[in-house]
């Protein structure tokens, strides 16, 4: 099982100052420790860094356009592969052409390193662009045709009841050929099935749930990759699943502010969807995901649980590489550490990052999981 890394550009409140200036000041601080910590990381061995593409999450992700970031680290690091993770791929977000051309650039500038990951966001995001909630899974599987066919066609038109362009050569073509692998957001069993059933990579960004429901998802997911009609023009057949990760070293010490981080981290997501999103979803949707966010809105985050669950990875080297290795046991290809997040200092993300890579990846590189996944 590879590493990788997790990207959203965490900024929490409070802000060192007034606003606008405070929130100026700690977005640049941010920004520049997150490329420094990138750097790192490509130094290291980690396989890929993931960038999101997110609007409007005040405090816990301020990275709206991640080809602007994955482009500049492209020139900054060597190895690491740069994910988008995600395009915000239905019609509204970004026009088809535009994620043609924006992931094509990053290959180029890359030497030929982007995993393009594909998704359809959440009710804040989607109501802010105007788009189509209800028509938003086939704009997301229209929108990848496309752009599948701006890729491979010297000159592309297209003409459907929800999208038309003009014959026209788009360009640049990506360095992978046909075009990077691809990838699919997805947080429940059925999307799992989606993205299994269409030949695309799983980016299994499922939190709060206990590794067995995991483990489910990624048996649906294999189980539809086995008789896959590839919705584009390769075939990924590999889960990628992300948690928090916090690695010390072996005698590194836990310190209150990582567990405050972790409840800060959980507390934000809770009242971001009790906010943003919970009305938007349906009765059935609510039914299912208030009861996982009640516990925490009234203030019990249960950081024990996750804890105990490997459902968050904190801890010495051997307490790290162990909980990894039910990853690896489960079917995952790719561990997302996501390490930036919450009030960790910049120090102590970058002693995560080099434990990791000079302690943790050698021992996962030879770890021979005990229920291995087939995977291209």
């Amino acid at each position: 099982m590879k590493l990788d890394v997790l990207y959203e550009v965490d900024v929490p409140r409070p802000w060192p100052g007034p606003h606008p200036e405070g929130q100026r000041r700690a977005e640049q601080r941010a920004y520049r420790e997150a490329v420094e910590q990138i750097r790192l990381a490509d130094r290291v061995g980690f396989h890929t860094v993931w960038a999101v593409e997110h609007h409007f999450r005040e405090g816990r992700s301020h990275m709206p356009a991640s080809e602007v970031f994955l482009g500049h680290l492209a020139g900054l690091t060597e190895q690491i592969r740069l994910g988008f993770g995600v395009t915000l791929t239905p019609f509204g977000f970004t026009p088809p052409q535009r994620i043609a051309e924006k992931v094509a650039t990053v290959d180029i500038l890359s030497g030929g390193r982007v995993e393009w990951g594909t998704g359809r966001s959440t009710p804040m995001e989607q109501t802010a662009f105007g788009v189509n909630r209800d028509k938003s899974r086939d704009d997301w599987r229209e929108a990848i045709e496309i752009v599948c066919g701006m890729w491979r066609e010297e000159y592309f038109a297209y003409e459907s009841e929800r999208f038309s362009f003009p014959r026209r050569m788009v360009t640049p073509k990506p360095v992978q050929d046909p075009h990077p692998p691809a990838w699919m957001a997805a947080t429940s069993a059925g999307s799992s099935q989606v993205a299994g059933a269409n030949g695309l990579g799983l980016l299994s960004f499922s939190i709060m749930q206990p590794l067995e429901k995991m483990a489910a998802q990624i048996a649906a997911y294999r189980e539809a990759a086995a008789a896959a009609e590839p919705l584009t023009d390769v075939s990924t057949n590999k889960v990628a699943a992300y948690t928090l990760v916090h690695c010390p070293g072996s005698r590194g010490a836990i310190g209150p502010k990582v567990w405050d981080s972790v409840a800060w981290w959980y507390k934000n997501l809770a009242m971001f969807t009790l906010e943003w999103e919970l009305h938007h979803l349906t009765e059935e949707e609510q039914n299912r995901t208030f009861p996982l966010l009640k516990p925490i809105i009234d203030g019990e985050v249960p950081i024990e649980q996750f804890d105990a669950g490997d459902m968050i990875i904190i801890g010495d080297t051997e307490t790290c590489i162990e909980k990894m290795k039910r990853y690896a046991d489960l079917g995952v290809d790719e561990l997302i550490c996501y390490v930036q997040w919450g009030y960790l200092e910049h120090q102590d993300i970058l002693r995560t990052i080099e434990v990791l890579g000079k302690e943790v990846i050698p021992e996962m590189a030879k770890y021979q999981p005990q229920t291995p996944a087939a995977s291209s």
